[in-house]
């Protein structure tokens, strides 16, 4: 094994999953050569004065301010920084925003160290092409797509009869009884995670469960009919893979993001972490999630039974409901709603990266129209 520290690219350095890889860095003595951030200049600027970055991309609206106070910064966009020379990319920029610099990473042969769903959602079999041409790697950073990805590791995928995700159930997993009067406040108010608005709203209505299952279909290459749901409140197994001959293998762990990120930057490798002590729970329960309840899951499911560019279309509705509701605009029930308009009217065009693009902007056209949102 090599002593030079490994060369790392963080796309969304000053988000949740960023922040975290920074933390796993900082362990292994990582180089961090390259950043992408949005607006948060104070955070961004603490990056780079302490992993001193060969290369910076950054929201134009804080540009002047970084070439201010590093003048001999090499500035430049976002697609130059996930292309630069290293061992790792971490793709951790939410929604289809991420996708353009994951594509660059995976073009130029990069590991990919998978963090936004979405781009495996609406792009997965077109980013497999680009890596089986350039030789790169995708390794999930998700945490329940690292533990499918880790019990699957010396096992012939020939024999997986189904792969199992788990879902905490959010904050109404039972009550209220009647959620048409869910507010804003009490749907972010999630149990067990610290998210941002958008992810924690798609998982109270656990969409972004739904959207895990069609990663999962992407990034393993299974049938949706293969890829199940189950409800485990204490959310201490990630996932499970049932195999054909009945045998289960189960991920368990402490819910600290930073081992599945720090799997992906040094698989095959374990090195210690200080997260080697996990509580175990004295009681797990598994259950399956009440789809009426939970509409969008379903709905998830049919998008992927649908194929083509319906994934797309429904991340990109996603989107633009969730962000209506959080501006009090829309009701919580009209969330499902309007997604089930919206993926009833995919159009059945072939999926190709000039498709992909276009179908989400169509879809969230569609979603503002049926909102009476202005654009």
């Amino acid at each position: 094994m090599s002593d030079t520290p490994k060369r790392i690219v963080v796309l969304g350095s000053t988000g949740s999953i960023g922040t975290q890889t920074l933390d796993v860095c900082r362990w292994r003595g990582y180089r961090v050569v390259g950043l992408v951030a949005g607006k948060n200049l104070d955070l961004l600027n603490q990056q780079i004065v302490e992993f001193q970055p060969e290369a910076v991309a950054a929201d134009a609206t804080v540009l002047p301010e970084l070439r201010l106070r590093f003048p001999n910064l090499h500035l430049t966009d976002a697609l130059e920084v996930a292309a630069w020379p290293s061992d790792v990319v971490v793709g951790a920029i939410p929604g289809l925003a991420g996708l353009p610099g994951v594509r660059a990473a995976v073009q130029q042969g990069r590991r990919m160290a998978l963090a936004n769903k979405e781009s495996m959602v609406a792009a997965g079999p077109l980013l497999w092409q680009e890596a089986e041409q350039s030789g790169a790697e995708i390794i999930p950073v998700d945490s329940e797509h690292s533990a499918l990805f880790q019990s699957l590791v010396g096992e012939p995928f020939r024999d997986v009869a189904e792969l199992i995700l788990t879902a905490s159930g959010g904050p109404f997993l039972r009550k209220p009884a009647d959620l048409s009067k869910v507010t804003p406040q009490m749907a972010l108010n999630h149990p067990r995670w610290k998210m941002g608005p958008k992810v924690t709203i798609d998982s109270s209505t656990l969409f972004n469960k739904g959207l895990e299952v069609l990663e999962a279909v992407q990034l393993f290459k299974i049938s949706i009919e293969k890829v199940k749901v189950q409800i485990h409140p204490q959310s201490y197994v990630h996932s499970m893979v049932r195999f054909q001959d009945g045998n289960i293998k189960a991920q368990l762990g402490p819910t600290d993001m930073r081992l599945a990120i720090q799997y992906a930057l040094t698989y095959p490798e374990r090195p210690p972490t200080p997260l080697r002590d996990a509580h175990i729970p004295e009681r797990l329960d598994f259950y399956p999630p009440d789809t009426r309840r939970f509409p969008a899951l379903a709905l998830a499911y049919e998008a992927g039974r649908m194929g083509g560019l319906a994934p797309v279309v429904l991340n990109a509705a996603d989107e633009i409901v969730v962000e209506a509701f959080l501006q009090g605009q829309i009701g919580y029930l009209d969330i499902p709603r309007v997604l089930e308009k919206v993926l009833q009217q995919t159009p059945k065009t072939d999926l190709t990266w000039d498709n992909v693009y276009e179908a989400d902007l169509e879809a969230r056209k569609l979603a503002r129209e049926l909102l009476k949102v202005k654009a």
